[in-house]
């Protein structure tokens, strides 16, 4: 018997893998496939309390929306994609439609992530691809570590240094993206509050 062996380019390997794995989030960074289980609730209870703070701070009048699970296509390499737990985003963000559905990063103006077991991603390629791609602002609950760093401000490819905030203490959100907000940093990390 023969065996016809075909080699996939790492797009259509990743479309295999999502299709084969429904509720896991399959990316691309830095030319390297990652699948990350579904989240649990504490995660998804902080994005939830993440977008009703959003809309108390007016997001919509404001000229953004807020959207969870959208594509954000990056520029490092020709395949590379992620998709944020949480994006606040120009209003007219589907104008920037690029594949599949993946969105340009100029209409991005922050990008959230709640760290899961994928906990190394969120602080290391995606700190590096958020930064080439020119987001304003990068907020990451690290829920392994118990803390929220907060990049802002890229520069030539790279975001300076985060800001840390602890437990009991709030994060401002940065002006760049057009509200007036500060978020609780247990909120973010637990979904309590």
């Amino acid at each position: 018997m023969a065996v016809l062996q075909q080699e996939l380019s790492l797009g259509e390997a990743a479309a295999q893998l999502a299709r084969a794995l429904p509720g896991h989030r399959v990316e691309i960074l830095q030319g390297r496939l990652t699948v990350t289980p579904p989240p649990d609730g504490s995660h998804q209870l902080a994005l939830t309390k993440l977008g009703r703070a959003f809309d108390g701070a007016g997001i919509v009048e404001a000229g953004c929306e807020y959207v969870q699970g959208v594509g954000l296509w990056l520029p490092t390499l020709p395949s590379d994609f992620a998709i944020p737990d949480f994006s606040v985003v120009e209003g007219d963000f589907r104008d920037a439609h690029v594949t599949k559905n993946y969105y340009a990063p100029h209409v991005f103006r922050m990008v959230v992530e709640v760290t899961s077991s994928n906990w190394s991603d969120d602080l290391g390629p995606k700190v590096e691809c958020y930064a080439q791609a020119g987001i304003p602002a990068y907020l990451v609950a690290d829920r392994k570590h118990g803390e929220v760093l907060l990049y802002t401000d890229p520069a030539d490819g790279k975001y300076p240094d985060p800001r840390r905030f602890e437990r009991g203490v709030r994060v401002p959100v940065p002006k760049c993206v057009g509200v007036d907000l500060e978020l609780s940093v247990d909120v973010l990390l637990d979904g309590d509050g």
